[in-house]
């Protein structure tokens, strides 16, 4: 790994007011930056260490933008824990922590930092790569789609109100898995997560209620419609070859919850969802903007996701 660049290190460090800080590593990454943390590391020029980085998101004097990179994890860690209970933490990290010195910002900012210029990229000169930026959120695509993703996940009870149980077609007895493995009903004939029967993606656009039923998305229909979604099917297929061909570290996340439960977020190309262990789940598609798919439990789905968790990087 190449050493930082001692003059972008001067240059950030020259009286740098740390506006705020975030974390990346496997089980706790940004996820605008990407589908998994290796791709979040690829965006920042950075090689994927085991331990991950903080990230300490800064102005200089001029009121240049930093990022400040250093592999004191746990120093970030607790900066961010304080700040999230409304705690005052100094975040002053130690010279021979820091990895690199990055100009411009990732992630979209809100705060400036008091008596120096307006933000702004430094000079050219300064650092030796073009400045960061954050991805274009303003339109449908993966950065959003992954937003949409975390809000979900942040927001589950608010989200799960507005599903009604009772819009999920009845399950077929015999199909689907069993602590993650098949069931030896007839439906799990190339079962890609869920049975046929119950395949519910009821699409939701946003908050405004749901997106109506195709009338040709019946079972045994050529339809897609919203009992078998090509989109959600294609989703929960690839989440289920994640358990056998395990994809890049950070792709599949387990975290807290409420009770025995864990929240579940797993992303790949085009898609996202967010499941809780012990209930439905939700999946964004990048060809279906703005709209949030709930996929019914059903017989199959308990499986997948307990299998998935037990697969899934989560905190420490």
């Amino acid at each position: 790994m190449a050493g930082p660049d001692e003059d972008a290190v001067a240059a950030a460090e020259d009286a740098l007011y740390v506006l705020t800080a975030v974390l990346l590593t496997p089980a706790k990454f940004p996820s605008v930056l990407g589908d998994d943390y290796v791709e979040a590391c690829e965006a920042l020029g950075l090689p994927p260490l085991a331990d991950g980085y903080g990230l300490v998101l800064g102005q200089d004097g001029d009121g240049a933008r930093w990022t400040v990179v250093v592999d004191d994890v746990s120093l970030v860690a607790v900066a961010v824990a304080s700040w999230d209970c409304g705690m005052e933490y100094d975040l002053s990290p130690d010279e021979r922590t820091v990895v690199a010195a990055l100009p411009g910002w990732p992630l979209a900012v809100a705060v400036a930092a008091p008596g120096v210029p307006a933000p702004h990229d430094p000079a050219p000169e300064s650092a030796d790569r073009p400045a960061l930026a954050p991805p274009d959120t303003t339109v449908w695509g993966p950065a959003q789609r992954r937003l949409g993703a975390d809000e979900i996940a942040l927001q589950w009870t608010q989200w799960r109100e507005q599903i009604d149980d009772a819009d999920f077609p009845a399950p077929t007895e015999g199909a689907g898995w069993a602590d993650g493995t098949p069931g030896d009903g007839p439906e799990t004939q190339g079962d890609t997560g869920v049975d046929e029967s119950e395949s519910d993606a009821d699409g939701e656009k946003g908050t405004a209620g749901r997106a109506a039923a195709d009338p040709a998305g019946v079972p045994g229909s050529t339809g897609t419609g919203f009992f078998g979604h090509s989109g959600v099917r294609r989703v929960l297929a690839e989440a289920r070859a994640y358990i056998d061909t395990p994809p890049p570290l950070g792709r599949v996340r387990s975290s807290f919850a409420s009770g025995d439960a864990r929240t579940l977020r797993a992303d790949g190309p085009g898609w996202s969802l967010v499941a809780r262990t012990d209930d439905i789940a939700f999946v964004l598609l990048d060809e279906e903007p703005g709209e949030v798919l709930p996929v019914g439990r059903g017989p199959s789905l308990p499986g997948l996701l307990r299998a998935l968790d037990r697969m899934a990087v989560g905190p420490s």
